[in-house]
């Protein structure tokens, strides 16, 4: 990177960190756009022009850390001591936690998968550009594209590819296709198959654990499914999704067509894989969490101490 385009990340990040002001304040004195400033901001992260250090108190629960890897066969448990948070501040700590705890498990030579959405995006805009390894990172499904490209797996893949320095691999295909047989079509093409024949030799793989709440919605906030059909996932007893894969409280995949035009790793890669992460964490989430760690294919569960609570509770009755 060139010294001018470093110098105007550091311009940028003294602005809106040292001298306090608005991303709004910032575009109209540089005469950019506001969109510009949060990517700029985002670049210095990645170009370690800013390091941002946050300690967050972790849980004093080891009773509750425990009760967790006993009951579901895990390796480890990471939980946030959260209080009272709202979600969005909820899901960035989780971030931070789950980046920190990456940064401890990542090795040189390393296969990491990588899935998408907005707590995804915390963990990767969480890592630290100084604590580099050379991994190559994988796109666990296919793209979305029509949502916020940074929490979409390409933009997602290539990013934490660049802040570890490494390398990434695109699954080129959309994450939902039209039928069965068109599916089946695009897993012929030879893109396709050298990324997923990539998966099925991961040693890692980061996951979101998705929420059928409408608010939430992976599915729905990309459009690939309406209200009325993510209601009818529900009715058939729908709590969450994992890469797009939806299940019940008991951990069972639910019989849905839209599973047959899914594009990208399967749950049989996930468990074979030897370390799963998955994120997730808040009340309204807890189900869906529950229903994650009954379906099997998580290794390490990083979650908030008030959303463990309530899956133990859930899972006693």
């Amino acid at each position: 990177m060139s010294e001018e385009k470093l110098a105007l990340l550091a311009k940028v990040a003294s602005l809106y960190y040292e001298k306090n002001l608005t991303q709004a304040e910032i575009a109209k004195r540089l005469n950019i756009s506001r969109p510009q400033v949060s990517r700029l901001l985002a670049e210095g992260r990645q170009e370690g022009v800013v390091e941002i250090i946050i300690h967050h108190p972790t849980t004093k629960s080891v009773s509750l850390e425990q009760n967790l890897l006993n009951r579901f066969a895990l390796k480890e448990v990471k939980l946030l001591a959260s209080g009272h948070l709202g979600y969005a501040q909820l899901i960035e700590r989780l971030g931070v936690l789950a980046a920190r705890h990456m940064e401890e498990r990542l090795e040189d030579g390393m296969i990491l998968g990588i899935s998408w959405n907005s707590g995804v995006y915390q963990v990767v805009n969480a890592l630290r550009a100084a604590r580099r390894k050379k991994v190559t990172v994988v796109q666990l499904t296919g793209a979305v594209g029509s949502i916020n490209p940074l929490i979409d797996g390409p933009d997602l893949t290539r990013w934490l590819a660049q802040t570890l320095g490494g390398q990434y691999k695109y699954l080129p295909a959309p994450l939902l296709v039209e039928s069965k047989a068109t599916r089946e079509a695009l897993l012929q093409e030879r893109s396709i198959r050298e990324t997923l024949t990539l998966l099925d030799q991961m040693d890692m793989a980061l996951i979101g654990i998705g929420s059928l709440s409408p608010a939430l919605s992976s599915l729905l906030l990309a459009g690939y499914i309406t209200e009325a059909e993510l209601r009818e996932i529900i009715r058939q007893g729908g709590v969450g999704d994992i890469c797009s894969y939806h299940y019940d409280l008991r951990g069972n995949v639910l019989p849905l067509e839209l599973h047959r035009r899914l594009i990208g790793v399967s749950l049989e890669m996930l468990r074979k894989t030897p370390y799963v992460i998955g994120v997730g964490g808040g009340i309204d989430k807890a189900s869906a969490v529950l229903g994650a760690l009954r379906l099997g294919v998580l290794d390490c569960l990083i979650t908030d101490e008030i959303a463990a609570r309530a899956v133990v509770k859930m899972s006693d009755l």
